[in-house]
């Protein structure tokens, strides 16, 4: 079902990069059965790819005009992400910028970037699902080339969510805690004080 449906994107010529439980794989090595395939495309592109997968025969639905739309199959499905749930993360030309490119079922795709995915996934925070656990293994397998800089630009005034997670990281992980540059650390305890 997934190699189809990557021919599908391949072939439809519009740019989109793998996230979800494939990207975490690679950028941490944890790898975990995953009920779909997270597609992440620029907010104007998600139209013309549930069109595309709508020729190829799937069923579409736009679930949420906000966020996120679907192709689905009796196989499975694809879960097609243009922004976050809450509206404050869009993808954009700087998440194919620093994508990486990997092979996944033997196709050339590229991955949404460890610092998007940090981005978008420190939000993730309600009563049914919580992605702290995802950062924290990507701050462990990634910390020392992780573009904290970009990160903490990117995330802006949202900056105490990033560091809600760090100092949960050092929790966490307290063996590991100097992983995470000391300057970003000193940065974040100034601005809270």
């Amino acid at each position: 079902f997934y190699r189809k449906a990557l021919l599908v994107l391949c072939d439809c010529g519009i740019p989109f990069l793998v996230g979800g439980a494939y990207a975490l794989g690679c950028y941490t090595g944890i790898v975990r059965d995953t009920k779909d395939l997270d597609v992440f495309v620029k907010p104007g592109d998600a139209r013309s790819i549930l069109d595309a997968f709508g020729r190829a025969g799937y069923r579409t639905e736009l679930t949420d005009d906000l966020w996120i739309g679907k192709a689905l199959d009796e196989s499975g499905f694809v879960d097609i992400i243009f922004r976050s749930a809450n509206g404050l993360t869009s993808v954009d030309d700087e998440w194919f910028a620093h994508a990486n490119e990997v092979a996944l079922f033997d196709i050339a795709i590229k991955l949404v970037p460890p610092e998007e995915m940090i981005w978008s996934k420190s939000f993730v925070m309600t009563r049914d699902r919580y992605d702290g656990a995802d950062l924290a293994h990507i701050f462990l397998a990634r910390a020392e080339i992780l573009d904290w800089r970009r990160l903490l630009a990117m995330i802006g005034a949202s900056w105490r969510v990033l560091y809600s997670h760090l100092v949960l990281f050092g929790f966490t992980y307290p063996s590991e805690r100097n992983r995470i540059p000391s300057w970003l650390m000193e940065e974040l305890s100034g601005r809270l004080a």
